[in-house]
């Protein structure tokens, strides 16, 4: 991994020794504006793409607009990247009001997110474990097989005081040496990054891979390249060119490991990205302060019980 030294993934703990790599997948990338949506209903329409453990859905709101899940398997993620939209949530197990510039962790069950004033932009968030979902999903075709170099999914511990209704900010003032706005669930884990107006430093790239998991980054605004290049290994046939993947909001790219990456915002500003990962990161959650509702949502373990 290549860090710039003001970049506080450079203290992050070496990785263990990789899993050996028999075969690579594609990086996918999904502009939504230029397919049609997966569904439409009263007031909202909605676009579905995933990754091997996650399901993202991209829903443009106007008020009345109902976005509702009955008895979902598991909890999920639903965030409000909108200032003036706001938004009543019920669920199993809790309700609020008047939710706005949130990010609200939904417990299984029956769930309703409905649109009580604005227009603009819902995004949820679920694992791929409801079939429908998945099937919804442009590239579902893609993960009829499972992608390779995938650990297998594993979900972290239940929360101490049950599943429940949540609601954190979604914006949070930075603090010296921590990494973005992360917060995590039992099943996945996003970085709400704040809005860049200006491209990233070319001098302070990023380079890095992941051994085992997928890297879903989310584009809502503006203009985004994402550099990509798979490691050689010594069979060359399984080897591939370098990626150059401009994307524009609304999208979703992919990223499969073990794959090099890293990304730059492009001009003109604004432009925002935000990281999904499923299940939550290890590296990232061994950092004190880093995820911001660690005591909701604990770590497994260290001997896997």
């Amino acid at each position: 991994m290549a860090y710039d030294n003001t970049d506080p993934r450079s203290l992050l703990a070496g990785a263990k020794a990789p899993p050996p790599v028999i075969d690579y997948a594609d990086a996918e990338t999904i502009e939504f504006h230029k397919i049609p949506p997966s569904e439409t209903g009263p007031g909202y329409k909605t676009w579905y793409g995933r990754g091997q453990n996650v399901v993202i859905a991209y829903s443009e709101v106007e008020p009345g607009a109902v976005l509702a899940r009955e008895a979902h398997c598991d909890e999920y993620m639903a965030f409000f990247p909108d200032q003036e939209i706001t938004a009543d949530i019920d669920t199993s197990n809790g309700s609020a009001t008047d939710v706005g510039y949130q990010l609200a962790i939904v417990p299984p069950g029956d769930s309703q997110i409905k649109i009580t004033s604005g227009r603009g932009v819902v995004m949820r968030v679920f694992s791929s474990f409801s079939p429908d979902l998945a099937e919804k999903s442009y590239n579902a075709a893609s993960y009829k097989t499972p992608h390779p170099n995938v650990a297998p999914f594993q979900a972290w511990p239940d929360p101490p005081e049950g599943f429940k209704l949540r609601l954190y900010p979604f914006s949070v003032e930075p603090t010296e040496g921590r990494f973005g706005v992360l917060y995590r669930s039992t099943n996945m884990m996003v970085n709400l990054f704040p809005v860049a107006e200006e491209p990233r430093d070319p001098n302070k790239m990023s380079p890095h891979h992941h051994d085992d998991f997928e890297q879903c980054s989310l584009t809502l605004q503006g203009d985004f390249m994402h550099y990509i290049r798979w490691p050689w290994t010594v069979n060359k046939a399984i080897w591939r060119d370098d990626a150059k993947i401009r994307c524009s909001a609304p999208s979703i790219t992919i990223i499969p490991p073990p794959a090099i990456h890293t990304s730059q915002a492009l001009a003109p500003g604004p432009c925002h990205l935000i990281d999904i990962f499923g299940p939550p990161r290890v590296d990232f959650s061994l950092k004190p302060g880093w995820v911001l509702n660690a005591d909701d949502y604990p770590m497994p373990s260290p001997d896997g019980e």
